[in-house]
């Protein structure tokens, strides 16, 4: 997670800024500008002739300026409008609106890429393009004279290889969290999602237990993935069961933080691990960059909780912040679920089926299309 790097606002012709002028920082990747607000608001955004325009509930003071950062060339605030001028190629942008927080006021964060896009996407700049709301991803409508933007999920099927995860009497982490991922991929890619596997097959990415957790979240630190989400088969005593969804953040205290602990490799190395996590929590709770991931990945976690508990019937053991490793790193939206618990006597048997693995699928599938407003 990388801090802004540098503020620089460039408002040519004007004596002072004015509050209504965006703070301005470049980043690896993209130019991130941010816009404070007098209150949270509902948002709606669209492209046309080289101008990204977001509609925002609530009234800014009028500006405008000229802008020297990668992909934008100025900004005009009018009203209840926010109007970017975009570099020749450039069409796109992801927008989010965070909430005051004591420290700092609500925010319009808005981030534009800092390459163009694709030439053939550049020659569709003359044609309305409506991008989706409140996701981390500008996801485009299909339409004969536009090229269509394909959201992208990265899907890490947890362990495999010499790793085997939990084990019971009933099944294999490795086994059941490949199998969900290989139905998740096919019924997301059947509604033109792109999908990336971290594996597609019973293996390892490292026989190092951190660097194959590095390497599988480092598969998501570009602007062109839209989520990422971490698989994995809870483990406890026999009365233990239900679902239960993470995203990164403060770790949980007391018995629950063995679980962080057991998923970042377990033992000494888990325990480091976990502790490396928590401390990147702790210092990116200000970075306004981490607050926009967070703010996705609780939206996401949520509605993969509750779409699983609606597809499945199993027990709602809630959604949580915790410090795992292989969601860290991602730069934008990324949880991790616990689909059940393998050691159960009713649940664990139930993992062991192909129809209930296929509700999980379907129910992280629904939960994802309505993230990514996919119809």
């Amino acid at each position: 997670m990388k801090s802004i790097s540098a503020f620089l606002i460039s408002v040519l012709g004007l004596a002072s800024v004015a509050l209504s002028a965006p703070r301005v920082g470049e980043h690896d990747g993209f130019t991130r500008l941010v816009f404070d607000l007098p209150k949270s608001a509902p948002f709606s955004t669209a492209f046309q002739a080289g101008k990204f325009t977001v509609k925002l509930g609530t009234t800014l003071k009028t500006e405008q300026g000229q802008l020297s950062a990668a992909g934008v060339t100025g900004y005009r605030v009018a009203g209840s409008t926010v109007t970017l001028g975009l570099a020749p190629g450039h069409t796109r942008a992801k927008v989010s609106v965070l909430k005051a927080d004591g420290k700092q006021p609500a925010r319009l964060v808005i981030d534009v890429p800092s390459s163009p896009d694709s030439p053939v996407a550049s020659k569709t700049t003359s044609s309305k393009r409506v991008l989706g709301q409140r996701t981390p991803a500008a996801v485009t409508r299909p339409a004969s004279t536009r090229t269509l933007t394909r959201p992208k999920v990265v899907i890490d099927a947890g362990h495999g290889g010499i790793d085997p995860g939990m084990t019971s009497r009933w099944v294999m982490e490795k086994d059941v969290t490949l199998d969900v991922a290989l139905r998740l991929r096919e019924l997301l890619q059947a509604r033109g999602v792109a999908v990336q596997l971290v594996r597609s097959s019973d293996r390892h990415l490292s026989s190092d237990k951190e660097t194959d957790l590095y390497m599988r979240s480092n598969m998501a630190v570009t602007g062109e993935v839209a989520a990422y989400i971490s698989i994995h088969v809870n483990a406890g005593g026999p009365g233990a069961q239900g679902i239960e969804t993470y995203y990164f953040g403060k770790p949980l205290g007391g018995t629950n933080r063995s679980l962080a602990v057991l998923e970042n490799g377990g033992g000494n190395l888990g325990q480091k691990l976990t502790q490396k996590a928590s401390n990147m929590a702790e210092s990116t709770m200000g970075d306004i960059l981490a607050q926009a991931k967070l703010s996705f990945s609780q939206q996401l976690a949520q509605k993969v909780q509750y779409s699983l508990l609606s597809a499945t019937g199993a027990v709602n053991r809630g959604v949580h912040t915790d410090a795992f490793y292989v969601i860290r790193n991602p730069k934008t939206a990324a949880i991790l679920t616990e689909i059940g618990f393998g050691s159960h006597p009713t649940e664990g048997p139930k993992l062991a089926e192909a129809s209930y693995r296929q509700k999980i699928a379907s129910g992280i599938a629904q939960a994802l299309f309505s993230f990514l407003n996919v119809k």
